[in-house]
């Protein structure tokens, strides 16, 4: 804001500048024009004009060509002009060339005083200020995620009316996991743009996945309303196709993955949607379906399309599903930490989440429960993902983490029970079978609670 202010006056000294001009010319001015007018002849040589022009109206009487009439007339009328003329001539006394200089700095504070008043009306210094949070906050690990959270969230409550704000914050809580206050911050955005389709088809997105994926009576409402408006909306095709392929009603869910693919500018969401039509085929070779879509393309072309799907089947069998198996368990130690927190086992949540090991997408998998579960074994896969864009099966290399809250938030908070493995590569089936003859949930991976976030 310092630089801002410092251009501001770069443009304002100029200006002001062109202001107070006029009083350094002031008596110079009013020097040259009372020389003027004290040098002035042109009334004299109207006057000598009159006198010639009188003479040769007597000339002409005398030689007999005006009559007496005639004489009095142009002399009448030659003294009209000359009075005419004289009172043309008269000015008004010069005032002194120091009156009017206080207009001068009162229209010089106004005009600041303007600017400043438009700027603040017009200007964009929201949005530098929030260009400059962002800039300031580079992201490269976990805090200094939670730093760009932190400073972006000071700058929606300095200006709660700048839009951009929300915009930028909202996606920071919804990759976080903290789905509460994406909505909160995501509502505030669609109370100042309105109900423009696609914020409510993302608000309608978190309502869904914080239901636990869950097509509630209000997501479905907001699904109506975007599809009312849009029946092509990416984002609520894109959940519709999850909620689908999560009732195993996996043509249903490739019919509508497909459209969504149609409307996405975001190529890597446009490529998840395309690894969960592969996963639906899957599903439904596994169980003896087969995609109609497919089907017509053999029917049509029965070479190509055989070789294609000959050629799908081989590289779904090379890459197999991405799953990790985990044994997660509370270090002896902690019990008593358990013991003593502020709710029972019971009450208190347990999250299991696996996160991209450069820390650049959303959590690739998330599994709720209660620590009352310790120890507990469980699978992480794509069917745990939180969004199509971000799955276990888009990493090679994960951070898994346990984390006990008493408070139920999924950002972690001082006195918190956690755990974490990193660097955890992702084993797929096939992979798994080649290496054990076995599936890899018989090998699951050790996640310990062992320590507990003191800040």
């Amino acid at each position: 804001m310092i630089l801002l202010w410092l251009a501001i006056a770069v443009l304002l000294i100029p200006a002001g500048w062109l202001l107070l001009l006029p009083l350094r010319r002031a008596r110079r001015v009013h020097a040259d024009q009372q020389a003027f007018e004290d040098n002035d002849s042109l009334g004299a040589e109207n006057v000598r004009v009159y006198r010639r022009r009188l003479a040769s109206l007597e000339r002409g009487h005398a030689r007999g060509e005006l009559d007496d009439t005639a004489l009095a007339e142009g002399r009448v009328e030659l003294e009209r002009s000359l009075l005419e003329d004289a009172e043309s001539l008269k000015r008004s006394p010069l005032k002194a060339a120091s009156s009017g200089r206080v207009l001068v700095p009162v229209l010089l504070v106004a005009m600041v005083a303007g600017s400043l008043y438009w700027y603040q009306r017009e200007g964009a210094s929201g949005d530098l200020a929030l260009a400059q949070a962002i800039a300031a906050t580079p992201i490269h690990d976990a805090a200094s995620f939670e730093a760009r959270i932190a400073r972006l969230r000071a700058e929606a409550e300095a200006q709660p009316d700048n839009a951009k704000v929300w915009m930028a914050l909202f996606p920071l809580y919804r990759d976080a996991g903290r789905l509460d206050e994406a909505m909160q911050s995501l509502e505030a955005l669609i109370a100042l743009e309105g109900r423009v389709p696609a914020l409510i088809a993302q608000l309608a997105q978190l309502k869904f996945f914080a239901a636990q994926r869950t097509l509630t009576d209000e997501v479905q409402t907001l699904v109506d309303e975007v599809l009312a408006a849009d029946p092509r909306q990416p984002t609520v095709l894109g959940l519709l196709g999850i909620e689908a392929f999560d009732h195993a009603r996996y043509p249903e869910a490739i019919d509508y993955w497909r459209k969504a693919i149609a409307g996405f500018e975001n190529p890597d969401a446009a490529k998840a949607l395309r690894e969960g039509i592969k996963a639906a085929r899957q599903r439904m070779a596994s169980a003896g379906d087969v995609d109609a879509s497919v089907a017509l393309a053999n029917s049509v072309a029965p070479d190509q399309g055989s070789a294609d799907q000959s050629t799908a089947a081989d590289q779904d069998s090379k890459e197999g599903a991405a799953r990790l198996t985990l044994k997660v368990s509370l270090d002896p130690a902690l019990e008593a930490q358990l013991a003593a927190l502020p709710v029972s086992a019971e009450a208190a949540t347990l999250f299991i989440v696996a996160r991209d090991g450069e820390g650049k997408l959303p959590p690739l998998a998330v599994v709720r429960t209660t620590a009352d579960k310790l120890p507990l074994t469980l699978t992480l896969s794509d069917d745990n993902a939180m969004a199509p864009m971000a799955r276990l099966s888009m990493a090679e290399r994960v951070t898994l983490v346990a984390r006990i809250s008493a408070s139920g938030q999924p950002t972690a908070q001082p006195g918190d029970l956690e755990g974490k493995l990193e660097n955890v590569i992702v084993t797929r089936s096939a992979d798994a079978d080649d290496e054990k003859g076995t599936d890899a949930s018989q090998a699951p991976l050790a996640l310990r609670i062992d320590h507990r976030i003191t800040q």
